[in-house]
C-alpha cells in the first residue's frame, strides 16, 4: 500500500509552507507530494496569501527533492492550453530526474472560473475538449525525437509539432484520471490512464466506480490489472481520541464524519479502514488529503504509527 501527501494550498499556503510539508514526506518515507490545482478557495476562507500555480510550485520543489514523486490531483483541462501543459510537465519531470506523475481533469469549479475569467464550456463540450487534449498531450510526449506530432479535432489543431521536450520518464509520465462519470471517464481511462483515482468515495462507491472502469479496460482490450486503483481520504489521525478531535478541529471537520467518510481516528482504526478499502475496492494507494499544512507532526505520526505497518 502507497500512501501519498496530497495539499489543497488554494485554502491558503505560501511556496515555502508546500515545500516543508514536501521535505517532510520525503524524509518520513511517504511516496509521494501532491497538491491540487486550484486558484481560488472553498468553503469561505479566505485563502491567503493567495494561489500559487501546481507545475511552477512542482518544479520548484523538484528541485528541492531527490527521491519523492510529484504530481497533481488534478490539472484542470480549462486552465492551460494541451500543447504548453505538455511542455511544462516535460520539463519538470526532467527537472524531477523522472518523478512526475500527471492528474488530469475536465476542470469543475465554476466560481474559480468566473473570477479569473477562464473558460467553462457546457459539460459535454468539456469532456469533447478533455479527450482531445488527453489525445495532444500524450501524443506529443510519445512522438518519437526527429518525428512530428499533427493533430485535427475539433477544438484544437497543431501541424508538424516536434514534440520537445520530451519527458525523462518514457514513453511518458504516469497518467491518473479520476471522477465519477458513468460512460466517458472509464472509457478516458481505458484508453489512458495508468491509475484512476476515486477520490472521497467509501469502499462501496469506490466499487461500483472502479467496476465500470474494469468493464470499459475489458472492452478496450486492455487488462484492468494495468490500472493502479486509487482514493484519495481526508486525514485527521492522533495517538488519543483528544488529538484527533484536536486535529478534526483544526480543520473545521466533525470526527464522526471523517471517521465514516475519510481516515480519521487512532492509528489502529485507521489501519482496520485501510483494511477495508484493500479488500473490498481492491485500492493500493491512498492519497492522504492534510488539509492543515503546519502541523509536521501529523506526518511524522502517520508515518511511524500507520505507514510503518502496512506491507
Amino acid at each position: 500500500m502507497d500512501l501519498r501527501i496530497f495539499t489543497e494550498p488554494q485554502q491558503g499556503a505560501t511556496y515555502d509552507d508546500l515545500l516543508r510539508v514536501a521535505q517532510k514526506a520525503e524524509e518520513t518515507g511517504f511516496d509521494a507530494f501532491f497538491r491540487s490545482d486550484h486558484f481560488l478557495s472553498m468553503g469561505g476562507v479566505s485563502g491567503l496569501p493567495g494561489p500559487t500555480d501546481s507545475w511552477v510550485t512542482l518544479g520548484a520543489i523538484a528541485r528541492e527533492t531527490s527521491r519523492i514523486r510529484l504530481g497533481t490531483l488534478v490539472t484542470a483541462a480549462t486552465f492551460r492550453h494541451p500543447s504548453l501543459l505538455a511542455i511544462s510537465v516535460a520539463q519538470v519531470d526532467q527537472m524531477s530526474g523522472g518523478r512526475v506523475e500527471f492528474g488530469f481533469g475536465s476542470g469543475w469549479y465554476e466560481a474559480e472560473h468566473q473570477a479569473y475569467g477562464f473558460d467553462l464550456p457546457p459539460l459535454k463540450e468539456r469532456f469533447d475538449r478533455y479527450e482531445e487534449q488527453l489525445a495532444i498531450i500524450t501524443g506529443l510526449w510519445e512522438t518519437p525525437e526527429g518525428e512530428t506530432f499533427s493533430f485535427s479535432g475539433k477544438h484544437f489543431q497543431l501541424v508538424d509539432a516536434p514534440g520537445l521536450p520530451k519527458p525523462a520518464q518514457r514513453p511518458r509520465p504516469p497518467v491518473i484520471i479520476g471522477g465519477g462519470g458513468k460512460k466517458r471517464t472509464p472509457a478516458l481511462a481505458a484508453r489512458y490512464a495508468d491509475e484512476f483515482n476515486v477520490a472521497f468515495r467509501d469502499p462501496e462507491g469506490a466499487v461500483a466506480q472502479l467496476e465500470l472502469v474494469d468493464a470499459a479496460a475489458r472492452a478496450a482490450g486492455r487488462d484492468p490489472k494495468e490500472i493502479t486503483r486509487s482514493i484519495a481520504q481526508t486525514v485527521a489521525i492522533g495517538a488519543t481520541d483528544a488529538e484527533v478531535a484536536r486535529r478534526a478541529a483544526t480543520i473545521s471537520r466533525d470526527v464522526d464524519q471523517l471517521k465514516r467518510d475519510g481516515l480519521a481516528g487512532t492509528p489502529a482504526e485507521v489501519l482496520d479502514k485501510i483494511g477495508v478499502l484493500r479488500e473490498q475496492a481492491g485500492i493500493s494507494r491512498i492519497y492522504l488529503q492534510v488539509l492543515d499544512l503546519s502541523d509536521l507532526g501529523h506526518l511524522e505520526l502517520i508515518a511511524a504509527e500507520v505507514m510503518s505497518k502496512l506491507d
